[in-house]
């Protein structure tokens, strides 16, 4: 229950409770003063059988009318004070059913407890539907965008090849195989994203020698980290590690790819260390680094730091990565490299 405000219940016993103790204070005193005056002045007006003196209907009638008008009043209060907010939310759910997603329901401090409440979580909720809405509507113009060029340029080829544009060559069909993995890997990513989201990415955890692990993808690896001017280095700490090896190897590609793309050549270090019963796998280059702020995006699916905007790549390795973290109850976050680079660490429980 949200701070400030009392329970429904209590509040309407103690309206009601406070509404009965005034009538019967007001019959009761109003009685005694009744009485008194009559003694004193008119002692001919009270009436001592079972019918009442003019004098005495009269209060009767005063007395009715003043507790109906303070029942009245008090059921005013009480109904404005609960009906109002939910009124608010049942017009607030017309205009969401209507697609209206901005709206919300108003309430203030003298709405009750759990009406408030009430309030307070439909507003929750259509904040996130709103989110939501937001955020498919984002996915599909990034997705759309994403499949546009190698789509567009498969088409192209093919068309060329058709029409006899293009001579078939070794190289032709290698140029679009390259077009067609790169769409396999773009909608493998999708996948494993959409898979975080629903809660279905399944791990097979086991007890992995994570050293030889991260031997094997470096040394798939390293070709094209020399060719690109990289200089590879290890810094193997951790030996066994609980982990899915498919996936763990996977968020490893996924960032030596983001290396190769986005990294100023140079030293290249992949380092891995248990500490505090939890494992560490970074990879860390030498430039040209990020700002704190850009760092903290980097992370979100469609995401691309601003010196890379221009450079191949979806935007979706380092979301993969935290994905693949977050499966294995950890994370994964960017932090400032020594040598005046990026360092790009994985931590999971091991």
């Amino acid at each position: 229950m949200t701070a400030g405000y009392g329970g429904l219940r209590r509040q309407l016993v103690i309206s009601l409770a406070v509404m009965a103790v005034s009538i019967a204070l007001l019959f009761l005193l109003g009685s005694y003063a009744l009485y008194a005056v009559l003694t004193a002045y008119s002692p001919s007006s009270i009436s001592y059988d079972f019918v009442p003196s003019p004098i005495e209907a009269a209060w009767m009638l005063g007395s009715v009318a003043a507790a109906l008008v303070l029942a009245v009043a008090t059921a005013v209060k009480l109904s404005r004070r609960i009906v109002t907010p939910l009124n608010s939310v049942a017009e607030s759910l017309r205009r969401i059913a209507e697609g209206d997603l901005s709206a919300r329901a108003r309430t203030d401090m003298h709405s009750l407890g759990e009406t408030a409440q009430l309030v307070e979580d439909f507003n929750g909720m259509a904040e996130r539907l709103d989110q939501m809405a937001k955020e498919r509507a984002f996915w599909n113009a990034a997705i759309a965008h994403e499949l546009r060029t190698p789509v567009t340029i498969l088409r192209g080829r093919l068309q060329g090849l058709t029409e006899g544009v293009f001579e078939p060559s070794p190289a032709q069909f290698q140029a679009l195989l390259k077009n067609v993995e790169g769409l396999a890997r773009l909608i493998e990513d999708l996948r494993l994203l959409g898979l975080r989201d629903s809660g279905h990415l399944d791990l097979r955890l086991e007890l992995a020698d994570l050293a030889a692990e991260v031997r094997a993808v470096a040394q798939a690896f390293e070709p094209q980290l020399q060719g690109a001017g990289f200089s590879l280095a290890l810094e193997l700490g951790a030996q066994e590690a609980l982990c899915d090896p498919v996936r763990i190897r996977q968020a490893l590609m996924a960032l030596l790819e983001n290396a190769l793309r986005h990294a100023t050549p140079g030293p290249l270090a992949i380092r891995s260390w248990q500490s505090e019963g939890r494992v560490h796998l970074c990879v860390e280059d030498s430039g040209p680094g990020l700002a704190a702020e850009e760092a903290a995006q980097l992370f979100g699916a469609f995401q691309r730091g601003a010196a890379s905007q221009e450079r191949p790549g979806s935007g979706l390795g380092l979301a993969v990565v935290q994905a693949i973290a977050q499966a294995h109850g950890g994370q994964a976050r960017w932090l400032p490299s020594p040598r005046g680079g990026s360092a790009f660490e994985l931590q999971w429980p091991g």
